[in-house]
């Protein structure tokens, strides 16, 4: 339950309801007849499950040098973009043969029939034969979707299109703030260069040659925050906001020795509001504050809606661990593990944990938004 300037907000697995004062006690409990209601409505329980979610890290190798990432080792002691990384992997045939077969008998145990595919690296796009390979062969299994998360800066109009026709829906990059910010920080590997305006000239030759969606991640720390206003506003002229989703996320410590100042304050609260109501004018879609769900892919212990495979066919529980020595829970051609030997190791994406490599810890951070843009949400017609 969150109060809001005027009404309260019922956050739930199932949806988000705007309640009137009478719904609510003085305490801001649900009254008995409201929570019946909402019961009844669906609310308080969480989606069907109607596709296998298949996470598949196609190249784990990255062309691109970012201090924060959760793939790293270290941070690189040069002081440089070149920080030490997982090992690096290249999915294959063979191993795309095994995956699918792995999943085929994963949706006939739980009974499902479509297949939602997540393009995940290192950088999907280092290796796109394999991309390309595992969304064809995938079809022939089941009706076939898919999404990545690439840094985008290998996207061509070509290989967009050629990903478009095999199932490619939407593509989720990532800004590190604003122009100058970004190519501080995102930078090539092999020369250290900006990447920021490659990135949206591919996004915008990509719009051109397919009708992809975009999600467009904001990472927000104390090195960003400063040039988040001015980015907004930069995207909005340069891309088509009906075609992208914005979204900001406050980057924390995973372990690897980067450190973000900016703490969970009432300032950087109000900055998220102030972001994005600014998005939400410029006509960005943004995402909808919720009740906290389970993730399918990681969510469900032994990978009952999905799973998370390196190029190499060993199985994670979750991204954050894939590809990390003594984190794997099974591999595709043998399946999961007992879950006497991967209780420690299953690690779901919402949770607080920590694993011990060189006393390093990994974390995972949760911003929250002023109660302020629900009112606006609904006000402006987008709840």
């Amino acid at each position: 339950m969150l109060r809001g300037e005027r009404d309260w907000w019922f956050l739930g697995p199932g949806g988000v309801a705007r309640l009137g004062v009478r719904h609510v006690t003085a305490d801001g409990a649900l009254r008995p007849e409201a929570e019946q209601q909402l019961r009844d409505s669906g609310m308080f329980t969480p989606a069907t499950v109607r596709a296998y979610a298949l996470t598949v890290l196609t190249s784990t190798h990255c062309n691109l040098g970012c201090g924060y990432c959760f793939q790293n080792t270290a941070q690189d002691l040069a002081g440089g973009s070149r920080p030490p990384r997982i090992a690096r992997t290249r999915l294959t045939s063979e191993t795309i043969t095994s995956i699918l077969g792995f999943t085929e008998r994963r949706m006939a145990a739980v009974g499902l029939e479509k297949l939602r595919i997540l393009l995940f690296g290192g950088e999907p796009l280092l290796n796109p034969r394999g991309c390309l390979e595992l969304l064809e062969r995938a079809a022939d299994i089941a009706p076939t979707s898919a999404w990545m998360i690439s840094n985008a800066t290998l996207l061509s109009p070509s290989l967009a299109r050629r990903l478009h026709e095999r199932g490619l829906t939407s593509v989720q990059v990532t800004f590190d703030g604003d122009r100058d910010d970004h190519d501080r920080i995102r930078v090539g590997r092999a020369d250290g260069s900006g990447t920021f305006d490659k990135i949206v000239r591919n996004i915008v030759e990509a719009s051109e040659a397919t009708p992809l969606r975009w999600t467009l991640r904001v990472n927000v720390s104390q090195e960003t925050f400063h040039g988040v206003d001015a980015l907004i506003d930069r995207l909005a002229t340069a891309l088509d906001p009906g075609r992208c989703t914005l979204y900001f996320a406050r980057v924390g410590d995973v372990g690897v020795g980067f450190a973000n100042s900016l703490l969970h304050t009432g300032e950087l609260s109000a900055a998220f509001t102030r972001w994005q109501r600014r998005a939400l004018d410029l006509g960005f879609t943004v995402n909808r504050p919720g009740g906290r769900k389970t993730c399918v892919t990681c969510g469900h212990t032994g990978g009952r809606y999905g799973a998370v495979v390196s190029a190499d066919g060993t199985l994670a529980s979750c991204w954050e661990t894939a590809g990390k020595p003594d984190w794997e829970v099974g591999t595709v051609t043998d399946g999961y593990l007992p879950s006497a030997e991967t209780g420690d190791r299953w690690i779901a994406c919402q949770d607080l944990y920590s694993y011990d490599e060189d006393a390093r810890t990994l974390a995972r951070f949760r911003d929250t938004v002023d109660t302020a843009l629900l009112d606006h949400l609904h006000e402006t017609g987008r709840l």
